[in-house]
């Protein structure tokens, strides 16, 4: 006798004494499974078709134990834009043997109760409203006004911090550096981690300070400190 059954949402043909995978179980090493989504019973020539699972019918199956499948890379990447993402993700299993398969027997699952939405009150009935002698004079329309419009939150220009250029600015707003309050909170090493894919030999040590002034509005002191610097980095 073999079986057509379902399993942690697969499908799996099974026989006596079949040793097979399935989705990680909850039950413990050793513990009985029942398994009463029988979809197909087979015997010799003789078939029987659930609708969609043969009522009475189950297999039993024993817990061998729970392991992990091979590891799978998951690598991401977009051209031009720096990024790149690397993952790695095992498939947790669940060895099973089946112990018997049986056409009758099986307890039916209890479908599940759906609740019923409250029964809604009657509105109570309005009154007539008294008959009206004369319309009152037509109240003067409200003038529309026109729809506010939303506030659109844009980033600093990074680019006016000495040894930013366009490709550095596009990659730092990537990375979720907008403002020059952003910038400034940033470590230089950590800036340098970011733009690590952009060609060229960067500088950074100097970066959080030129944010600093730029945010805290001081340019006149941010144009002469970037005069009197060499590339970004003040002269020894």
């Amino acid at each position: 006798m073999y079986a057509i059954v379902e399993i942690a949402g697969q499908q799996f043909k099974i026989e006596k004494d079949m040793k097979l995978f399935v989705h990680r179980l909850q039950e413990d090493e050793g513990a009985t499974v029942s398994i009463d989504k029988v979809l197909l019973l087979g015997n010799d020539n003789d078939i029987t078709l659930g609708a969609p699972a043969i009522e009475g019918a189950f297999a039993e199956a024993k817990v061998l134990g729970h392991l992990k499948g091979d590891k799978v890379i998951v690598f991401k990447k977009k051209r031009r834009k720096g990024y790149r993402k690397k993952n790695g993700h095992r498939q947790s299993f669940t060895q099973i043997q089946i112990s018997s398969i049986s056409a009758s027997g099986g307890k039916k699952s209890a479908p599940k109760a759906e609740k019923k939405a409250p029964a809604k009150k009657a509105a109570p009935k309005k009154e007539a409203a008294p008959a009206v002698k004369a319309a009152p004079a037509a109240a003067p329309k409200a003038e529309k006004k026109a729809p506010a419009k939303k506030a659109t939150s844009k980033g600093d220009d990074l680019k006016k911090v000495e040894g930013i250029g366009p490709k550095i600015a596009s990659t730092l707003n990537e990375a979720g550096i907008m403002t020059f309050a952003d910038l400034a909170g940033t470590d230089a090493a950590k800036i340098s981690e970011i733009i690590a894919n952009v060609r060229g030999n960067h500088v950074t040590d100097s970066w959080p300070m030129q944010a600093q002034m730029a945010a805290d509005g001081k340019w006149d002191e941010l144009k002469k400190w970037q005069d009197e610097a060499n590339g970004g980095v003040m002269p020894s």
